[in-house]
């Protein structure tokens, strides 16, 4: 099983950064929450604080995990950990993804989704609903 750690970074509007994913490339042209493997003798938080500084030029600090993520895709099956991450200097570019965007919670379905990621939008969507009840 391979470990991949995934950012959900929120803005100050309650959104959350998507990223497409290239055409040509495993799962290209679907949405994701950027990310990638963890290597060989690497924490997840330090691979993450590497990936996206590697896909989107921006430093983050990692605040919480969220609950991993079993799925098993053609090539394998992950173990996908969603951490929830401030971005602390940068702005995000789209380095190794065609385009980013951002959407709340109630507007995740208007986008096409990598499997592994609905787990964790269901995650944020649930945080989303406790969040705003009396």
């Amino acid at each position: 099983m391979t470990d991949v750690v995934c950012g959900v970074i929120e803005d100050d509007a309650g959104r959350f950064l998507a990223c497409l994913r290239p055409a040509g490339k495993h799962l290209g042209g679907l949405w994701e929450f950027p990310g990638g493997k963890v290597e060989a003798g690497e924490s997840p938080e330090a691979a993450l604080v590497r990936e996206l500084n590697e896909e989107l030029g921006i430093e983050v600090e990692v605040e919480a995990a969220l609950d991993p993520v079993i799925w098993t895709y053609d090539r394998g099956q992950i173990r996908l950990l969603p951490y929830l991450c401030i971005i602390i200097r940068g702005v995000p570019s789209p380095l190794e993804h065609e385009r980013l965007c951002w959407r709340a919670p109630e507007d995740f379905s208007s986008l096409a989704w990598a499997a592994a990621d609905l787990p964790v939008l269901e995650q944020l969507r649930l945080r989303a609903a406790a969040a705003t009840e009396p």
